[in-house]
């Protein structure tokens, strides 16, 4: 569904990207992050069609960015970071507008108008003129709005930039329904937890190149390393450290809490032994896990912080 090759864009002597090579199949969700200026809006402005690069290729749907660029623009809906709303146009009037702009006419346009209300959860908002709209209804809106002509491909630009929790949380269970509804998507986002949560594909890009193109499972799995154990006892804490410690798969135990951080020696992977240990020793376990690692442990792992 999309498909880029040495994609690369320069302005002077800097690169905004540089030999971006992406691959995204029907259905795939990939969560695009990085700093700032790191080259996100700049990709998807040329995948948008709005921008041309510098040098290399771009598919969408099968089509060249350079030879069939209508054929894209029918094909997808790019919401960016900041759009404008129409201040004198009521949420009905606004998506009738658009509509009427992807020549959807007659009934089938208040139908799918009304369609897409209900799907961004703003149809008690139909009458309400946009400019009384939150910032997270707004959002909405403008997710309905490129939802209109049922696009396969979807490019959305830091959609959960600048709001509440409440309103984040409404933004993503949309996203997953839009993903369960079979789209591609393609998301930036600040967010990172939440992307872990609705992607299956993440790249992180740093000044222009990126750094990490792969399955979010291989990422977490580059970024581990040694296993963490979070690790609980209803009894004497520090005694079950003392415990731990003596064990040859332990390289080192702290205290945090109540609870215990055991971290195990390098390549170790079986520790069922562990637990029995602690049984036998006396302890009632409360907790044991493996430490969890999320997008954001691997964006701060894997990247410096420097931009374009």
């Amino acid at each position: 569904m999309i498909e880029t090759r040495d994609l690369t864009k320069k302005y002077g002597d800097s690169y905004a990207i540089k030999s971006l090579d992406i691959e995204l199949s029907q259905g795939d969700v990939f969560g695009f992050i990085g700093p700032n200026g790191a080259g996100k809006t700049t990709t998807m402005r040329i995948l948008a069609t709005l921008l041309n690069p510098t040098w290399g290729e771009a598919y969408v749907c099968g089509h060249s960015i350079y030879t069939h660029p209508k054929e894209i623009r029918r094909a997808i809906g790019y919401m960016p970071d900041f759009f404008g709303v129409y201040d004198d146009m009521k949420v009905i009037e606004y998506l009738e507008f658009f509509a009427a702009a992807y020549r959807i006419g007659g009934q089938q346009r208040r139908k799918i108008c009304d369609e897409v209300l209900e799907l961004v959860d703003l149809t008690y908002k139909r009458d309400a003129f946009v400019t009384s709209l939150s910032r997270g209804m707004t959002q909405r809106l403008g997710l309905a709005r490129v939802l209109l002509h049922d696009p396969q491909v979807l490019l959305l630009d830091e959609p959960a930039s600048g709001l509440d929790p409440r309103a984040r949380i409404e933004i993503r269970g949309l996203l997953k329904e839009l993903r369960d509804m079979g789209k591609t998507i393609m998301i930036s986002s600040h967010i990172l937890p939440e992307l872990a949560d609705i992607c299956n594909k993440i790249g992180i890009i740093e000044l222009g190149e990126l750094q990490v193109n792969a399955n979010v499972a291989d990422v977490m799995k580059q970024v581990r390393g040694q296993v963490v154990l979070d690790v609980g006892v209803a009894g004497d804490v520090e005694a079950a450290g003392r415990v731990l410690e003596q064990h040859d798969l332990v390289e080192s135990v702290t205290q945090r809490g109540a609870t215990l951080l055991v971290t195990l020696v390098a390549g170790a992977e079986d520790y069922s032994e562990l637990p029995t240990l602690l049984i036998e020793a006396g302890q009632r376990i409360t907790l044991f896990k493996e430490e969890e690692l999320n997008l954001e442990t691997a964006f701060m792992t894997l990247t410096k912080g420097i931009t374009s």
